[in-house]
């Protein structure tokens, strides 16, 4: 009898999921954050060569349509999470992240060659699918495939690279746009193959990264899963370091595979089995997609109203307001392993409103310059952008492996729906006369806004640093010593 038919009929004692959070760091793991963690660099890229636009004239579209086109690939990305961020946690994580990133490949691809607004309008629909199938199934892996004490600062550290994409799709804009260095109907079309690109190169990449042996054990693959970690194992041997010793009665977990819940049983785990980290998972997502969206999308329109930039010359304002989103991952993940997730969200969080509420009392004042404006933005963001990254990190860890896809699909589609509100409401109150007054507040209930996600993340936040996933949130096809059921679902 295979390992799959014992898993079907019984539970199987497994040490894959100890061996995968005690493994020492290996050149694998480097492959993972390679093939993985360059997902948000196209998806950074996309934004910003959109919202550089150049496209108009040759597609025959209004400011409207422009606009409009930024709202059906944020449709899209929504309508991605939620149909594919299910089929990760039914099908695999690997078969999500090669299907998605292949979609978007393509679409992105063909947008290059539209002949009309309409044909272009629905393959950036496309092209947000991918993406958005693409939070889900690589959040996912990476979590899976990352040994536990570095878990953090990987996660971070990838989902912050979002802003090096938006920095290098903002260069390419500057040259590709050019007419005196490209045709003009020409430059748009060849900065939308950047990402495809870009992407057949990660595509290769992904060819070499397994499924996530985790998830392979709660689905009956024992065998597929120990020749991964075995592989993994010997590669570690093999540079010189050394395995932790595991126990099976100390560190072995009885799982039997299960394959798909029912809405009703997925509310259950949401709403009766986790309802504070339900909470706490939304408004980390909410807060941050909110604040982003309303500032990312309107700095330049502030610049131009209050300080009298022309729209080329504020665009030079976005490089070190990316440099300083890129960085706040990069140098602040490892404390969040290190002093821990919940101290590290919340004072992130509170910093970010602090100095945004000094940077509103001194904007309405007039005592502001675009320089110094531009300071205050990436000193704030630079923590805002360490605790934005975390909220991922943090939804795709607390709730059970089960259901992980699917809960990094709902929390980023619903807070996509609240940060698409941003941009409306703050460009209603940078209006055309330029009145401080309304941004004032505006600024004000961002800052707020933010405070609110650092007191949640404060009082409910998990302790999750050091810890494995199945410690944080236990898979509900586990069993204890006794054989019975640590998780009764309701039928």
């Amino acid at each position: 009898m295979s390992s799959t038919d014992v898993a079907e009929d019984k539970p199987v004692r497994s040490l894959i999921p100890a061996r995968m959070h005690d493994m020492p760091w290996s050149r694998f793991h480097w492959m993972v954050i390679l093939g993985l963690g360059t997902a948000w660099i196209l998806d950074g890229l996309e934004v910003q060569i959109v919202a550089a636009g150049g496209f108009e004239k040759s597609l025959g579209m209004s400011s409207t349509d422009v606009g409009l086109a930024g709202t059906v690939y944020l449709v899209g990305q929504v309508t991605g999470a939620l149909f594919f961020g299910r089929l990760t946690d039914t099908l695999g994580r690997k078969k999500l992240f090669t299907m998605t990133l292949a979609l978007y490949l393509v679409a992105s691809g063909l947008a290059a060659f539209s002949p009309n607004m309409w044909v272009f309008l629905a393959l950036r629909f496309v092209a947000g699918t991918g993406i958005g199938g693409e939070y889900s199934a690589v959040n996912s892996a990476i979590d899976e495939l990352i040994p536990g004490k570095f878990r953090g600062r990987v996660d971070l550290a990838i989902n912050g690279t979002y802003w090096l994409g938006a920095g290098f799709g903002a260069f390419a804009s500057y040259w590709l746009l050019n007419p005196d260095i490209v045709g003009e109907g020409l430059g748009w079309r060849i900065a939308f193959l950047i990402g495809p690109v870009l992407g057949l190169g990660i595509i290769y990449l992904r060819r070499h990264i397994p499924e996530s042996p985790r998830w392979m054990v709660t689905h009956g693959k024992f065998d597929e899963a120990e020749e991964i970690v075995s592989g993994i194992e010997d590669e570690v041997r093999a540079k010189g370091d050394t395995l932790p010793d595991l126990d099976m009665d100390r560190d072995g977990m009885w799982i039997k595979s299960r394959e798909g819940l029912t809405p009703k049983q997925l509310a259950y785990v949401f709403f009766t089995m986790y309802p504070k980290r339900t909470v706490l998972g939304a408004t980390l997502m909410i807060t941050q997609s909110f604040l982003y969206n309303a500032i990312f999308f309107t700095y330049s329109l502030v610049l131009q109203n209050f300080y009298d930039k022309t729209a080329s010359s504020a665009a030079v304002y976005f490089f070190p307001f990316a440099v300083g989103n890129l960085l706040g991952p990069l140098l602040l993940g490892r404390f969040f392993d290190t002093v821990g997730r919940r101290k590290m969200i919340g004072g992130c969080y509170a910093f970010a409103a602090i100095v945004l509420t000094v940077s509103a009392f001194l904007f309405n004042a007039d005592a502001l310059t675009a320089g110094t404006h531009t300071i205050f933005w990436c000193v704030a963001f630079f923590f805002a952008s360490a605790g934005a990254s975390a909220g991922y990190l943090t939804v795709s860890e607390i709730f059970p492996l089960e259901v992980r896809g699917q809960a990094i699909s709902y929390f980023f589609a619903i807070a996509q729906i609240f940060g698409a509100i941003g941009p409306v409401f703050y460009g209603w109150l940078i209006g055309d006369g330029g009145d401080r007054q309304p941004m004032f507040w505006g600024y004000l209930i961002a800052s707020g806004i933010m405070m609110t996600g650092a007191i949640v993340a404060a009082v409910w936040g998990v302790d999750a640093e050091g810890k494995s996933l199945e410690e944080i949130a236990p898979p509900l096809t586990t069993y204890d010593d006794h054989g019975n059921e640590t998780v009764n679902l309701p039928v």
